[in-house]
């Protein structure tokens, strides 16, 4: 690890997360505790954590510690705090240390490395539904620690989803969010933060319907299955039956709550 990426130290979690970095640490074993024994997700052997101070250390480490070129890297440093790859995360951390923000981007980012553990690898699920359970579960994790509430993010997402460009013109357009560079494309062209909680609430209705494990069902039938026959498999019913139906449902939903 070149100094210049991260702060020198590596810290071994009682766990078995490493993190790279001196900041944030403790915050980290936190999550994992309730990924781990409050959640019940398995975290695989070896896995780190790389903290980064700034945000040119977090563009270096995009490129010394995931492996991404130096054009990749400078366009996810322009507007990513984090990002994960099978068995790591990298982290910007300038919010570390015990922010509500922190804790919620830690929880994210631990989930998707549960994700690509499931699924033999990282870019082989529907990139809405492997963002959406991310968000829901570092929601679950904030809620466990006393910094918020996943029925309280539920009535922010559905408030502010109708500000999302597809869904006010009554579509969700799930073939274009699919992808993973398509999901990048469009949720830097119709809002991060929109998009993000569209995700957060096709998600949060798929654990209403079926229950949280039938995520982890689907993510496992990723080693075997093609992205849409695992979530047929996984869920009873097409990606394009799913998208008619969530559509109606957080309509009707967003409305519901009003302003």
């Amino acid at each position: 690890m070149a100094a210049d990426t991260a702060s020198a130290g590596v810290i071994a979690i009682t766990t078995g997360v490493q993190v790279i970095g001196e900041r944030g640490a403790d915050d980290i074993e936190r999550v994992v505790q309730v990924l781990t024994t409050g959640i019940g997700l398995s975290l695989p052997a070896n896995t780190r954590v790389h903290i980064y101070t700034t945000r040119e250390a977090f563009r270096r480490g995009l490129v010394q510690d995931a492996a991404l070129g130096e054009e990749g890297a400078d366009e996810l440093a322009a507007f990513a705090i984090g990002i994960a790859r099978p068995g790591r995360a990298l982290l910007n951390g300038r919010m570390a240390v015990g922010s509500r923000e922190w804790l919620r981007l830690v929880g994210h980012e631990l989930t998707h490395i549960v994700q690509f553990d499931l699924a033999g690898g990282e870019g082989r699920a529907e990139q809405w539904l492997a963002e959406g359970m991310a968000e829901h579960v570092a929601f679950q994790v904030l809620e466990r620690l006393a910094s918020g509430s996943v029925a309280g993010h539920r009535r922010v997402a559905l408030a502010r989803v109708r500000q999302q460009p597809a869904f006010a013109h009554g579509q969700l357009d799930l073939s274009t969010l699919g992808p993973p560079r398509d999901f990048t494309l469009r949720h830097q062209r119709e809002g991060s933060v929109e998009t993000y909680h569209l995700t957060f609430l096709l998600a949060d209705y798929l654990i209403e319907r079926h229950g949280f494990d039938a995520l982890l069902d689907y993510f496992a039938r990723l080693k075997h299955q093609p992205s849409s026959a695992a979530f047929r498999s996984a869920f009873g019913y097409s990606i394009a039956m799913f998208e008619a139906q969530a559509l109606a449902h957080l309509q009707a939903a967003s409305l519901a709550v009003g302003d």
